[in-house]
């Protein structure tokens, strides 16, 4: 399908990508672009990403941005297994978990966002993993609220099928265990993330089963 994905092996956003493809069975050409040694930075990789960021999808001479628009795109090219569900309550219902974590967790703990609250505002290492902390466990209070209430919640976000939500979810708790926070406060998020890690598909996608992790 001529797919090229330009990916880091630590990025949350393109980690989500992986596990989408994983799912359906998509393989692609991938370019790996070191985000902590700045190759964002490099010309090349800014003539095809302006905002310097990972994922990026190359298919058939187009350029798709940002983790959810690739995982929709290649949700309408291979439908089956789909990342949403059919019924629009349903579907809404996914769509918000998952920017609960893609737009209210995330940009918050970006490499680029710490790194410029340790230097450029001169919080220093033991601000930045502050920041990191408290941003990350205000998200999670939220979404534990919410999945552990809701009669939706089953082996997964929503029912017993991995969704757009898992999808998201998977990556951000990985992040939130690579900086040892404290998750204990959040079992049904962990009960969730344990059911995603025995999906292939899940597994295969961490960091550090990926090319560019060594």
């Amino acid at each position: 399908m001529n797919l090229h994905l330009y990916d880091y092996f630590r990025s949350s956003a393109a980690y989500r990508v992986r596990i989408a493809m994983n799912l359906k069975g998509v393989q692609a050409e991938r370019s790996y672009v070191n985000l902590f040694r700045g190759e964002q930075a490099n010309p090349e990789f800014r003539s095809l990403s302006p905002s310097g960021l990972v994922p990026v999808l190359e298919h058939d001479g187009q350029r798709i941005y940002q983790s959810l628009a690739i995982i929709d795109y290649l949700d309408g090219l291979h439908p089956e297994p789909p990342v949403l569900p059919a019924d629009p309550a349903g579907r809404a219902r996914v769509q918000g978990l998952a920017l609960a974590i893609a737009a209210d967790i995330h940009p918050l703990n970006n490499l680029r966002v710490l790194n410029f609250v340790e230097n450029d505002l001169g919080a220093g290492k033991e601000g930045r993993m502050k920041w990191l902390a408290h941003w990350c466990h205000v998200g999670l209070e939220g979404l534990e609220a919410r999945l552990s209430a809701e009669p939706a919640t089953g082996r997964f976000c929503h029912g017993d099928q991995p969704t757009l939500a898992d999808i998201c979810l998977a990556p951000q708790v990985f992040f939130a265990r690579r900086f040892d926070l404290d998750l204990s406060a959040y079992p049904t998020v962990l009960r969730i993330d344990a059911a995603c890690q025995q999906i292939p598909a899940f597994a295969d996608a961490a960091p550090g089963k990926q090319p560019d992790a060594a």
